[in-house]
């Protein structure tokens, strides 16, 4: 390992802060004993924060119907292909009761720009999962919505909410996404989050078309800057209904190397290890968890539509990805001295 990135890998660790220069050059270096150092370093800061500790977040895939048009998206409008399905406030609710009886104190609902979900339906259904099941949070990944909306969902109950950035590089967002899309709007989004007092999340993915080291360099400075509590990283996946479906996927290495990274830069943070990770690699998931992540999200979607909310191919969605397969992903998890507890799984502005 060159001296000078162990030297990076511990400032980082101490000051949570390095140039975009330094930040490229442990990306590019593909020296196994620097990826180790970074491996251990993260995952000795996330020891510290949180001990062995994994939270569990019930995902509740609401809608596949979308009204954008990602170039990168399975369930974009342009998808012909694409089965669509939405569900009831009813089906929601069950699909909370379901997994709050296994252990679940978050249920995360994500979905499609679905016009149907308007602020008074989603208000409704939030108010009723907070009233029902006081105890947990309530995450909302609905994509870009103004900042009345957002305000009226948070005094309804919603405590975080994940928002995508996807990339902090202006030109490759028009790369990624159609003209009537904006960049200004998603950051504009995730300021309006903050102000509004929500637990924020924002990501983006790891070799998607275009990218460079210098623009993943970037995206560690605006995690850096930004400060998220939470932010979900996965490879890249192509979906072969989409105009980037003959691309090459991205990498569970320079996604491992980015969630250390990311810990190391923000040590209290809530760091997902993704469906992506774990639809790319078998062990994925648990990899990721090995590099810093401290979260995973079980599948509470009914059975019947899991195959239907398809962002990428080959997406999980039975077997350790299934809520109802909870015990399994727990023994997976101890097989890496990691321990699932019953919690909310707020993220830490202090160490314990």
């Amino acid at each position: 390992m060159k001296n000078e990135n162990k030297q990076r890998i511990d400032k980082l660790a101490k000051e949570h802060s390095l140039s975009l220069q330094e930040y490229e050059a442990l990306l590019t270096d593909g020296d196994s004993e620097t990826a180790a150092y970074l491996t251990e370093k993260a995952m000795q800061v996330k020891q510290e924060w949180y001990g062995d500790t994994v939270f569990i977040r019930g995902l509740i895939e609401i809608s596949n119907i979308c009204k954008n048009d990602c170039y990168y998206c399975g369930i974009r409008k342009s998808n012909a292909k694409c089965q669509r399905y939405r569900l009831t406030k009813q089906q929601i609710l069950d699909c909370c009761k379901a997994g709050y009886e296994i252990g679940f104190r978050t249920f995360v609902l994500q979905g499609g720009e679905d016009a149907y979900f308007n602020d008074e339906r989603l208000a409704d259904i939030v108010s009723r999962i907070k009233s029902s099941f006081p105890d947990c949070a309530i995450t909302l990944s609905m994509g870009e919505r103004s900042f009345a909306s957002y305000r009226k969902l948070k005094l309804a109950g919603a405590d975080r909410y994940l928002l995508r950035h996807e990339t902090s590089d202006e030109e490759h967002y028009r790369q990624l996404h159609p003209a009537e899309m904006s960049w200004e709007e998603r950051l504009k989004c995730l300021e309006h989050l903050r102000e509004l007092g929500y637990q924020v999340g924002c990501g983006f993915m790891v070799g998607s078309p275009y990218q460079t080291d210098a623009m993943l360099a970037a995206e560690l400075k605006f995690i850096e800057t930004f400060h998220p509590e939470m932010c979900g990283i996965g490879p890249f996946i192509p979906h072969k209904d989409t105009p980037f479906g003959d691309r090459s996927a991205g990498s569970a290495d320079m996604t491992c190397r980015l969630l250390s990274l990311i810990r190391l830069i923000s040590p209290g943070i809530l760091l997902p290890a993704t469906t992506a990770l774990g639809t790319l690699e078998k062990d994925g998931r648990l990899r990721g968890i090995q590099a810093g992540a401290n979260v995973v999200m079980p599948n509470l979607s009914p059975y019947e539509v899991r195959d239907k909310y398809m962002l990428y191919d080959n997406k999980l969605h039975a077997g350790a990805e299934s809520a109802q397969e909870l015990e399994k992903l727990k023994a997976d998890l101890a097989t890496i001295q990691s321990l699932v507890v019953v919690s909310r799984g707020d993220a830490l502005r202090e160490k314990q």
